[in-house]
């Protein structure tokens, strides 16, 4: 393990990894604002910015790999689509789920266009990839697209009414960090560097003329069965006693969450004619450990649907998606799909709270949308 004398490096490539995809992200989503019409009433489109939780098939659409990713082979996709879209889940995502709500079609990938991009921004795009661990290609082909002119005032009138969903963003850092075995104390010291990509980015879309932002924290990620299997810990104390969480690790979700939040109300007060909307993803999310059969999930809150072996189903040398893993009969039935996302039946919740309260401060305001229906909690199978 390194030492925290080491610290400066390790956050300086922090900053050239999984976050800084996200702003090469951004900026090449703003060389193309220039091309969309504005249309009024309620939100007309969403753009999408974020990691594994959000993407719709960007990483399925640039993988250079000769075999596909195990999230674009059965059974991810069966539960709505019937078939791997690109989604790590048996289904829909929260953002799907946030489209479907306002009355707008599911968020289409960038990459998922003709030639390998989105033309049609008319109804928003969704930029969040699947992080590939070791890897530069993202850097060298967003690095290769030069950011070009855009024309602010075309901008503004397409963001005015649009949603611009942030995240949840820094989640890969993180994990990675985690996986290297670096300790908490190293760990923490990336949160600075992840919140002020964050709030960078926040401000250049709001001067750009974004007016709603939603912006999600960390999930409980001591209640991951990817975690609870590799810091496993025979000390009782470790772990809450009324969820089975590791109590450490929620510790630093909440940890990164507050301070993410201070960084939004900091931004809120230089822009008070925005909206940054904090979404709840902890909470919304530990309601289903605290209380898994209120909210139908019989097969366990903390073991993977889909995986294979150990107290939580969950192997990292064995995929879901790949020979030597199996599903379980009904995902609904659990809160996690794969060991590190969650399923359909659980991303529904969330939304659900997010849309309709009590999970975002301050609440998301649809009071200038019409006919807007209730979120149904029941399987779509």
């Amino acid at each position: 393990m390194a030492s925290s004398s080491s610290s400066p490096i390790i956050i300086e490539k922090l900053i050239h990894t999984h976050t800084y995809k996200f702003i090469l992200f951004f900026f090449f989503f703003l060389v193309f604002l220039a091309s969309i019409k504005h249309s009024n009433g309620c939100y007309t489109s969403i753009f999408s910015f974020g990691d594994s939780i959000a993407d719709t098939g960007n990483l399925a659409c640039i993988s250079e790999s000769p075999q596909p990713p195990h999230f674009m082979l059965p059974p991810y996709g069966e539960t709505y689509f019937h078939r791997p879209t690109g989604r790590c889940s048996d289904g829909r995502l929260v953002i799907d789920f946030i489209a479907e709500y306002l009355g707008l079609p599911l968020v289409p990938p960038y990459f998922g266009g003709q030639n390998g991009s989105c033309t049609n921004f008319q109804e928003g795009v969704n930029f969040a990839v699947v992080a590939k661990r070791n890897s530069q290609s993202l850097h060298k082909l967003f690095f290769g697209k030069s950011v070009g002119l855009v024309q602010e005032n075309i901008a503004k009138k397409l963001l005015r009414n649009s949603l611009v969903l942030m995240g949840e963003i820094g989640g890969n850092d993180y994990n990675h960090a985690f996986d290297s075995g670096r300790n908490i104390e190293e760990i923490q010291s990336f949160v600075p560097p992840v919140i002020n990509a964050i709030g960078f980015a926040i401000n250049e879309l709001i001067e750009l003329g974004a007016v709603t932002l939603m912006v999600p924290g960390n999930f409980p990620i001591g209640c991951r069965p990817t975690f609870l299997t590799n810091f496993m810990s025979s000390n009782k104390e470790a772990y809450d006693p009324k969820t089975g969480c590791l109590i450490w690790l929620n510790e630093f979700a909440m940890y990164h969450n507050d301070m993410l939040q201070i960084e939004l109300n900091r931004i809120q007060k230089l822009h008070p004619y925005a909206t940054i909307i904090y979404a709840d993803y902890y909470n919304a999310a530990m309601r289903f450990f605290r209380s898994p059969i209120e909210y139908g999930f019989s097969g366990g809150a903390l073991t993977a649907c889909c995986g294979a072996r150990g107290p939580y189903n969950f192997d990292p040398s064995v995929e879901c998606g790949y020979p030597a893993s199996t599903a379980c009969h009904d995902p609904s039935s659990h809160v996690s799909w794969d060991g590190l996302h969650m399923t359909e039946a659980a991303y529904r919740w969330i939304a659900k709270g997010l849309l309709q309260g009590p999970y975002t401060v301050p609440p998301i305001n649809t009071s200038f949308c019409v006919s807007l229906p209730v979120i149904s909690t029941k399987s779509s199978k």
